[in-house]
């Protein structure tokens, strides 16, 4: 910007939007410096640059007021763990889903994962009808975003919330 700018012409753009035309740079440096503004150079790479009368510490507030506003509407994604086991009573079952439900409600993903101990890992099946019925049990507030898949001795499944 201003005396940084090294092209000995330069596209100049008004400080209301409206086109100057190609000028020299000192020509640009007298305008911007009478309107008491900044000359910014917009697209240093254009033949011949473009540059713009503005008020420099003006455009670098909007900017990051901009980011502010744009960070404070993001949404942090967060995942939770539910664990169960191949041989899960019913009443343990029913806990854990209402957890589960809890989760989905405030928005957070959850991945549910059963551990098989032991020699559990030859009875796999089971462990994926306990998985199957958990997915069943939560079609109402999840949708299963990744299915049960085995890997090493345990099994995972990803549930996401149902948009509203």
């Amino acid at each position: 910007m201003n005396q940084a700018i090294r092209a000995k012409e330069v596209r100049v753009i008004g400080s209301d939007g409206e086109q100057i035309g190609v000028i020299t740079r000192e020509e640009a440096l007298k305008l911007s410096t009478d309107a008491n503004l900044d000359l910014v150079c917009i697209s240093p790479n254009a033949a011949p640059p473009v540059c713009r009368i503005m008020d420099y510490g003006k455009f670098r507030y909007e900017q990051q007021r901009k980011q502010r506003e744009a960070r404070k509407n993001q949404k942090v994604l967060v995942t939770k763990e539910v664990r169960l086991s191949p041989t899960i009573d019913e009443h343990d079952f029913e806990t854990k889903a209402k957890q589960t439900e809890k989760f989905l409600s405030k928005g957070d993903k959850v991945k549910v994962s059963i551990r098989f101990r032991a020699r559990a890992i030859t009875h796999s099946n089971i462990g994926r009808d306990v998985m199957n019925r958990f997915a069943e049990r939560m079609n109402e507030f999840a949708t299963v975003e990744a299915g049960a898949r085995l890997e090493g001795r345990s099994m995972h499944m990803l549930l996401a919330p149902i948009k509203k």
